[in-house]
């Protein structure tokens, strides 16, 4: 368990004080440090690690937006009606019907806002309507890569001179003496020395709890031994901070899995894959589900085959859509990605039965036994592609209710009057299960919760 706790101030001294607290240096505590400086007040961002990092630098980059002048460009009518169908639809019913609302509301002006104000070159993804979504709507910066995304956030809160404090884990929230509010911030420094920060209002966007093993046994044991492919600060503290706090925490078994990681090389591959054509098939050459319905609930059925792996199986024409993302063309150089000029080939290298491949892809017609439709889809041709994938979890969409102002809620009505969350620390749009989560659901919500939290957190802040 993180190692962190909820004190009274009473009798504390703050060796600093901020108008704004931002906890986590990811897309989400950055996007809100910008926000919260637009809006007149001065806020501090706190980051456990050397270089904000987090969970969006593993991630593809992608955020869903629907009614973006992108889309326009690219004549594709969509609106932020549909993305908010879409994901209902996904998560059959369950979504925050909150933070879906706003979400969706907001994700197009909030990516205009990026790119305008802070000079983000986001692009718009043409090549492929991903799982769950019914029109092409995926935003990304040039690479399709996290990394990249939240090196320019972090670039942009430089030169809007926000301090990032790195190398200060946030340990203890201190409450006001009236118990209605967050008096400050306990940080711990590497070499164990405390600093405390007073603050007007505080945002946790700490993202949740995936790297701890304690609550992932405890909310989804089907994924207790798997994969960790989040980033390790992932430790729960807004969790336990809420449970501390008596905040509401919804939806804490809801979650982002993925069954395309590479082993044992451990780099992500694509769903482009798959949504193109591709298919996977366990140790026997036999496929086990409608790849399609989704790369998160995929994960658990890949780690339930024999061996918890199966075969990516792909050709050439997807490799070269493939090559736009970052990650692939790091498997291509570490080697991961196998090719194979005929099928009897690709048979023997992955050790399946004679002739079973070919039994399976010819079985990929129509609408198939799993209820995949293949009749726009080009049948798989020489040269063939492979990968070793297993499945992994990536990060939890459980978290902290909030109201529409990212302002955290109590259990049994009310609000915390100056505690915010976003990303990863607030409850997403996934619902209660893997099976809920549409590509970007995580960047959606760091995103537009982001900039609602730090807006609003400065609005308490300076008011």
């Amino acid at each position: 368990m993180s190692e962190v706790s909820v004190r009274s101030a009473s009798g504390v001294s703050f060796g600093a004080e901020a108008e704004v607290v931002i906890i986590g240096a990811g897309a989400a505590g950055l996007v809100a440090a910008l926000a919260a400086r637009e809006a007149g007040a001065e806020p501090v961002v706190v980051e456990r690690d050397a270089v904000p990092r987090g969970s969006t630098a593993l991630s593809a980059g992608l955020v869903p937006a629907a009614g973006t002048r992108w889309q326009r460009e690219a004549g594709v009518d969509d609106e932020p009606e549909r993305c908010a169908a879409d994901i209902l639809r996904k998560t059959r019913g369950r979504a925050d019907p909150t933070v879906l609302a706003v979400a969706t509301a907001g994700a197009a002006e909030a990516l205009h806002w990026l790119a305008d104000r802070h000079g983000l070159p986001f692009g718009f993804a043409e090549d492929v309507v991903y799982p769950g979504h019914t029109v092409r709507r995926m935003h990304g910066l040039p690479s399709r890569s996290g990394a990249e995304l939240v090196d320019r956030l972090r670039a942009a809160a430089e030169a809007a001179d926000v301090p990032i404090l790195t190398k200060a884990a946030a340990r203890t929230l201190f409450l006001a003496e009236d118990g209605l509010g967050i008096a400050g911030v306990g940080l711990v420094r590497p070499n164990g020395a405390e600093e405390r920060i007073a603050c007007r209002a505080l945002v946790l966007a700490c993202n949740s709890y995936g790297g701890n093993r304690d609550l992932v046994r405890r909310h989804i044991p089907a994924l207790a031994d798997a994969l960790w492919f989040g980033h390790d600060g992932n430790r729960g503290e807004a969790v336990l901070w809420g449970e501390a706090l008596g905040a509401e925490l919804r939806h804490l078994s809801g979650h982002q899995g993925h069954g395309n990681v590479a082993h044992p090389h451990g780099i992500l591959i694509t769903w482009t894959t798959i949504m193109l054509g591709g298919i996977q098939i366990n140790a026997a050459g036999e496929r086990f589900s409608d790849e399609t319905e989704g790369y998160s609930e995929q994960a658990a059925r890949v780690l339930a085959q024999p061996g918890g792996f199966a075969w990516t199986v792909f050709d050439d024409r997807i490799a070269e859509a493939a090559r736009a993302f970052a990650d692939f063309r790091a498997a291509e150089a570490a080697g991961a990605i196998l090719r194979a000029d005929t099928m009897e080939a690709l048979e023997d290298t992955l050790r399946l039965p004679a002739g079973r491949l070919s039994a399976t892809l010819a079985a990929c017609r129509g609408r198939d036994r799993f209820g995949r439709d293949w009749s726009t889809t080009p049948p798989l041709a020489s040269p063939y592609r492979a990968v070793r994938v297993t499945g992994a979890l990536f990060h939890t969409q459980g978290g902290l209710a909030i109201d529409p102002e990212a302002r955290v809620l109590r259990r049994g009505g009310g609000a915390f009057p100056n505690l915010f969350a976003a990303g990863g620390a607030a409850v997403g749009v996934s619902g209660p299960d893997a099976a809920g989560y549409l590509s970007g659901n995580g960047l959606l919500t760091a995103i537009v919760l982001g900039r609602m939290a730090g807006r609003a957190a400065a609005a308490h802040a300076r008011g």
